[in-house]
């Protein structure tokens, strides 16, 4: 008896759909993958919009779709509002803004918001103790004796602990620190602002861990500094159970 054929297997796709972008997306695709190579640097003028479309073989509407595109995102820019196009770093501030919206969009919880800073924090006080200047020393003990005082109103006060956060990602020199804590920072904001309303104590121990952070900078001392920036963190959590803030809230939500 003769057996019965087996039935075809459906073959692996082997093809991708098509991509039915706008025109104007997969040009400006095309000039962002020149700008990430590095072949246009920034402060480069790219040619006249006429010339730029004959280049690229589009026509002039297209062209300005995409160049409006690129600048949204901050690749490109006109200085004083002239008609030169030049090729621009996106600003670090609307890089995090970005990002912190896609943290919130995304569910993300203040738990997960301390675990990513007990990861990255104490990493950054450890480069900076070796590579602060004394500027910036100065500078962080003037934003940590700003705190200590109490000047001003709680939101100026978790304003001055962002600046504090923020100069010691600086002080390290290192963009992919400053670009990776800023998010974080701007999603922890919103829980230290309801703690140092209802938790009094938090104050003290805030400037208690900003001292001692600038004592290890100015001492150049990058194991004190990452196991004092890990306590300040873990105080953090503890802050945000007593203040009655869950860590399971999402950011961006009622508390």
């Amino acid at each position: 008896m003769q057996a019965k054929p087996k039935p075809a297997r459906a073959s692996a796709a082997v093809f991708r759909p098509l991509d039915r972008a706008p025109a104007y997306l997969r040009l400006a695709e095309v000039i962002r993958a020149r700008i990430l190579a590095g072949e246009l640097a920034p402060g480069d003028a790219l040619p006249i919009e006429t010339s730029l479309a004959d280049q690229l073989g589009v026509n002039r509407s297209t062209l300005r779709e995409a160049l409006r595109h690129l600048q949204s995102a901050g690749l490109l820019e006109r200085p004083g509002g002239g008609k030169k196009l030049l090729i621009a770093r996106p600003a670090m501030e609307s890089l995090s803004h970005g990002l912190s919206a896609a943290l919130t969009l995304h569910g993300a919880r203040f738990g997960d918001v301390w675990e990513a800073l007990l990861a990255v924090e104490p990493a950054i006080a450890a480069a900076a103790a070796t590579r602060a200047t004394g500027g910036q020393r100065d500078e962080l003990r003037s934003l940590a004796a700003a705190f200590t005082r109490s000047e001003g109103t709680d939101r100026d006060r978790v304003t001055t602990v962002g600046q504090f956060f923020r100069l010691l990602a600086a002080c390290t020199s290192n963009p992919v620190f400053v670009v990776a804590h800023e998010p974080l920072v701007r999603l922890l904001e919103p829980g230290l602002a309801r703690i140092i309303d209802i938790l009094p104590q938090a104050r003290r121990r805030i400037a208690t861990a900003q001292s001692a952070l600038c004592d290890a900078l100015e001492a150049g001392d990058p194991d004190e500094a990452a196991r004092w920036m890990r306590r300040h963190i873990e105080d953090f959590r503890r802050g945000f159970e007593q203040a009655g803030l869950s860590p399971d809230t999402v950011v961006g939500g009622a508390p």
